[in-house]
């Protein structure tokens, strides 16, 4: 498990919200084009909302789905990050409620509101699992790349404008699930730390640092300076990934679902490798492929 309990917290005055659409296969990394429109800014301190069950649904709860994270794990883990102290507003249905006050689930002194289901429903995107509980909070900005760079040894994953929301959450579950240093990711085109992200993660984002850099060529720069050695994956590599890695620290890095690594990004990893897939179907999602490459490195690293 992760050696940090508690993450992600706010460094600086920087004002993200990215954002990302639903991303598809994944058919081995390929150098891929360039970037795409400047991020947004967003309020850390969004004013308060009166909720009730004449809420409506639909365009209100989509824009608000990056300012919430709901189901049970998701919520509990965020509730015991200290970096969220003081921070949003909790909701839960009464079984979860009293839930919360017996086994004193909100250690940083969050108050429940008490909310019927089906109002809670309504506040939600459609088909949001919550579980009876959900946050509404501002989501994680991230930590320094030095914060998860600095004494290198392990491995860090680095994701090339991965959009897809399930995948990058199930990414953050792997990757804590194997003891990575940390998650790098881009700036621009990387949804938030919150939301179906944070559901599917299982409550990661809230344990494992997240670095948000403006150029992951530069990133990798910089990690190659502290003395990390960067792999990328690629689905027509020659180098195997256990021919690739040499237990030396190192990044993954994982393309997006469609283009797979950028070309500025690959000429900056010091191997390109890819998955062997003996069975004739060459074609595995991105979370998949990370979670591979994962345990392929730490094993290699002697974990």
């Amino acid at each position: 498990m992760s050696r940090n309990p508690e993450r992600n917290d706010r460094k600086s005055g920087k004002k993200t919200a990215p954002s990302g659409k639903p991303g598809g296969r994944f058919d081995g990394p390929k150098a891929a084009g360039k970037g795409g429109p400047d991020r947004g800014g967003w309020n850390p301190n969004p004013p308060a909302k009166t909720f009730s069950d004449s809420a409506p649904r639909g365009s209100r709860a989509k824009a608000d789905a990056d300012n919430f994270v709901w189901g049970r794990h998701p919520v509990l883990a965020a509730l015991a990050n200290p970096a969220r102290k003081g921070m949003g507003r909790l909701l839960a249905t009464p079984d979860r409620a009293a839930e919360i006050e017996r086994d004193r689930l909100a250690p940083h002194g969050h108050k429940v509101e008490v909310i019927e289901p089906q109002a809670l429903d309504r506040m939600l995107p459609a088909g949001a699992v919550h579980q009876g509980l959900a946050f509404k909070v501002s989501p994680l900005e991230g930590v320094a790349l030095e914060d998860i760079a600095e004494n290198a040894s392990g491995v860090i994953v680095m994701l090339d404008q991965l959009t897809d929301p399930q995948n990058v959450g199930a990414i953050f579950r792997s990757a804590l699930a194997f003891g990575a240093r940390g998650i790098v990711v881009q700036d621009r085109h990387s949804p938030a730390l919150a939301g179906a992200l944070a559901k599917a993660s299982a409550g990661a984002t809230e344990r494992l640092p997240c670095a948000r850099v403006t150029n992951l060529s530069r990133a990798l720069e910089k990690l190659a300076d502290l003395g990390w050695r960067a792999v990328g994956l690629d689905g027509s590599a020659d180098l195997t990934l256990e021919q690739a890695l040499d237990g030396q620290p190192t990044v993954l890095v994982m393309g997006s679902e469609g283009d797979g690594v950028r070309r500025l990004v690959a000429e900056h990893c010091e191997a390109m490798a890819r998955i062997p897939m003996p069975g004739g179907f060459e074609s595995l999602n991105v979370s998949n492929a990370a979670a591979i490459a994962l345990y392929e490195a730490v094993r290699k690293q002697g974990g």
